[in-house]
């Protein structure tokens, strides 16, 4: 009797176990949602969770309503409809879409997103829009059949060494700039809330309360943090009038962290030597936006996490969280929903 009770028991916890629904929002395409993506996420899965793809909008409102979890994010309107839903996943690291929406932050709603495994990509990215500046890479590529003696060199060509970076978040993708910079023989400044210990690539690390202190202080300011409530628009016309004239600034995480009308007047006053940006406000950059007019800004269309090694990561970590939630196991890369990142 004892051993068909057990065996009962075990029953009733597969079958509890396998009707978990993961939903995956796959209405654009891209390396997340393709069919190797799809059939790496049901290897994942195994018995214990039904792997559900909806490929339009319409499919995802019918399904959505008693999804355990959404792989690709859910919409504020969809979110009420959304009755069984205890976690979602964010292809992306920032999740400012949720980090503005009260009622899910303040739910039971697991939230994870990529943070950390796009660090290296937009590391590289962050320096790559800094030595075009730097070595005047902004000049020559439009006109590389004018050969340019020395003597017509573009202005302000320097070397890193010696520089001091001031580096704004220092999460997943500020700690990859802080590593590089300590390459090139920079020292490093960063600036985050939390109690991120001091080591060789960073051996400053101060609160925001702090930032307009060592603004002053940096040949170069990167901007790698997050969007949320508390960050958006911390780098403004004050911010802008604090740094060493002739620095560089650049931006990397979100575009809605800094002044544009703030930066363009540090530019066109000579304030600010350069400035590297993979993000804007808005995106799309508009055909007639001012930032267009100077040759000494470089602009990139939101493409600083795109590289094999980045994708390859995210998906690791994707299908990874998919089989612990279908296990009844942790999660990693969760977001602290009361910060917002």
């Amino acid at each position: 009797m004892r051993r068909v009770l057990i065996l009962l028991l075990a029953c009733t916890a597969l079958a509890a176990a396998a009707d978990k629904k993961i939903l995956i929002r796959a209405l654009s395409g891209g390396f997340a949602y393709n069919d190797s993506a799809i059939e790496l996420y049901k290897q994942e899965a195994g018995e214990n969770a039904d792997i559900v793809v909806a490929r339009s909008m319409a499919e995802f409102e019918e399904m959505v309503a008693d999804a355990d979890a959404v792989i690709g994010g859910i919409s504020k309107d969809l979110f009420p409809k959304a009755k069984n839903l205890k976690w979602v996943q964010s292809t992306s690291a920032g999740v400012e879409a949720y980090s503005f929406w009260p009622e899910f932050m303040e739910s039971d709603v697991m939230l994870t997103n990529c943070k950390v495994v796009q660090g290296p990509t937009i590391g590289d990215h962050a320096f790559a829009l800094l030595l075009s500046m730097t070595r005047g890479l902004h000049d020559y590529i439009p006109n590389k059949q004018q050969w340019k003696s020395r003597g017509d060199a573009p202005k302000g060509m320097t070397e890193l060494p010696g520089m001091t970076a001031v580096i704004i978040g220092m999460g997943g993708i500020g700690m990859q700039i802080a590593q590089r910079a300590h390459g090139f023989g920079m020292n490093v400044i960063g600036v985050d809330p939390k109690n991120i210990p001091v080591n060789i690539f960073a051996p400053t690390i101060v609160p925001p309360d702090r930032l307009d202190e060592v603004l002053p202080k940096g040949d170069v300011v990167f901007v790698a943090a997050p969007l949320t409530p508390d960050s958006e628009g911390m780098i403004g016309s004050a911010q802008f009038n604090a740094m060493k004239r002739g620095a560089f600034f650049v931006a990397v995480s979100r575009g809605r962290l800094y002044d544009k009308g703030a930066l363009v007047t540090a530019i066109d006053s000579q304030h600010l030597a350069g400035a590297g940006l993979d993000v804007t406000d808005p995106e799309p950059l508009p055909p007639n936006d001012r930032l267009w007019e100077f040759d000494n800004i470089v602009i990139t269309p939101h493409v600083a996490s795109h590289a094999k090694g980045s994708d390859d990561r995210r998906l690791e970590l994707i299908a990874g969280n998919i089989g612990r939630f279908a296990r009844g196991e942790p999660l990693t890369h969760m977001v602290d929903k009361s910060v917002g990142y």
